[in-house]
């Protein structure tokens, strides 16, 4: 009965969470419905698109720290979906920039991707999310091994590839980006401190298997 009560709850809560997750897709659907997204609409999406991949894009990096400072195990089981939201966001970002923006011209969606150093960032941010996403299941985690780690990895420099968009875009008003930016820095940090603690513990372990092989 315990353990019934424990599944419904991560049921309730992955239901919760995808709900708040496509809620500001919604508003925009919404918005454009009711012809309601201001005198620049593609601008409108454009941005909350965009604002909203980088903040769901920390908040997964978030999911880690969180599970193991609490031991709680809910982390580790929402961040595959807010992951893929993030691919989902990354993705309408591109779009709309793509298509509304450069009338899918090719030739002029490559000149701006070489032009525009924001635009080159976001571009390969969103290359990288794309086997992210592609393998964000448990037949690929089976598949790749140990490999599926190390290419997950990769989020972290998707993550620097997001603030870095962000900034060279918005150039004036640095507020917002800075603060992503202090976060990632916070998030990167605590990643490598976990690594070099993880790193003392095998060689501790290994040096104590040698010693007991004495």
């Amino acid at each position: 009965m315990f353990d019934i009560g424990i599944h419904w709850q991560r049921w309730l809560l992955k239901i919760v969470i995808f709900i708040a997750c496509l809620m500001p897709f919604l508003f925009l659907l919404d918005g454009a419905l009711k012809d309601d997204l201001g005198a620049n609409p593609i601008e409108t999406v454009t941005h909350a698109t965009g604002d909203w991949t980088l903040r769901l894009l920390l908040i997964t990096l978030v999911m880690t720290p969180l599970r193991r400072l609490t031991g709680l195990a809910w982390p580790i089981k929402v961040r595959r979906m807010l992951g893929l939201f993030v691919f989902f966001y990354a993705t309408l970002h591109f779009f709309t920039w793509g298509w509304l923006d450069q009338q899918l011209i090719v030739e002029d969606i490559l000149a701006d991707i070489v032009k525009r150093p924001y635009v080159t960032v976001g571009f390969l941010a969103w290359l990288l999310l794309l086997p992210l996403a592609l393998t964000s299941n448990r037949w690929s985690m089976r598949k790749l091994g140990k490999r599926w780690s190390i290419l997950h990895k990769v989020v972290y420099l998707i993550g620097v590839l997001g603030v870095l968009h962000f900034l060279w875009l918005v150039k004036a008003d640095l507020l917002e980006p800075l603060i992503y930016g202090l976060l990632l820095v916070l998030l990167l940090a605590f990643r490598w401190k976990h690594a070099k603690q993880s790193e003392k513990k095998r060689l501790t372990e290994r040096q104590g298997k040698l010693l007991s092989g004495l």
